[in-house]
């Protein structure tokens, strides 16, 4: 009867151990890039969610206490277990929205806007999802659920069970974030912007020198041209760049940015 009432309690307590860490890993799973992905099932997302709780539980188990120790109820456990793991979970998806901000700033720069602009679950340019496609393949190949399993595992330091992170530093960080994203992204596709705004204006002298020249039938192929020259030539360094800012970001989720 001892060892049933014992197995009985071993079971609750990795029940209840696995169910707390499900909790905030959950929402990091649903929104890390690549296997968090609209085009990528419901099921398997879930599959991999409960794989990474499986990983990270043992890891942090010496640092939760036990079932019956701990003082929050679980309405109070799950909110802020929840919003801990959306919280660093919107932090990795800006970098997505990073990449997808940047192709659509160098399609709109090379007139290459439209084309396979329906490719994917959410329009975007050709260049676009062309550097998501190759992005993703690239921190998925990388090592990046590696690294995704150690951020979870470090979480439980920076930000402790049951305790809700301070208001003003999650509105500082959140905004540093976004300007990161939004600058990284820009700085992904200047020279893209450098050539459309040179271009441009040679256009523009051109036009005004020879105003019977239909110049836009000789400079829409150029820019395309140009565009597609830019984009071979600078993806494999770009997308190296966004994952270094990855790489970055999950060793230190809370100071960068």
């Amino acid at each position: 009867m001892s060892t049933t009432t014992a197995l009985q309690d071993l079971t609750q307590e990795v029940i209840w151990l696995h169910g707390i860490v499900l909790l905030r890993v959950g929402p990091m799973v649903a929104m890390l890039p690549g296997l968090g992905e609209r085009t990528v099932p419901v099921r398997i997302r879930l599959v991999a969610a409960l794989l990474f709780t499986a990983v990270v539980a043992p890891a942090v188990a010496p640092r939760l206490p036990p079932m019956g120790e701990l003082a929050p109820p679980a309405p109070w456990l799950m909110v802020t277990e929840t919003g801990i793991g959306v919280l660093i979970g919107l932090g990795l998806r800006l970098f997505v929205l990073a990449l997808q901000t940047a192709g659509a700033i160098a399609g709109q720069s090379t007139s290459l806007a439209q084309v396979l602009g329906n490719a994917g679950v959410t329009p975007l340019p050709a260049i676009g999802h062309l550097l998501m496609i190759g992005g993703l393949a690239l921190v998925m190949i990388s090592g990046l659920h590696a690294q995704a399993a150690q951020l979870m595992v470090r979480t439980y330091d920076l930000l402790p069970l049951a305790q809700v992170p301070d208001a003003g530093a999650v509105a500082e960080w959140g905004t540093r974030q976004v300007a990161g994203a939004f600058a990284l992204a820009f700085t992904l596709v200047a020279p893209f912007v450098i050539v459309s705004v040179l271009y441009n204006l040679t256009l523009g002298v051109i036009n005004r020198a020879m105003p019977q020249l239909m110049v836009v039938f000789v400079g829409a192929p150029v820019i395309t041209g140009a565009g597609l020259v830019l984009l071979l030539m600078l993806a494999p360094t770009m997308l190296t760049i966004w994952v270094q800012a990855i790489e970055a970001f999950l060793s230190d989720p809370l100071g960068a940015g």
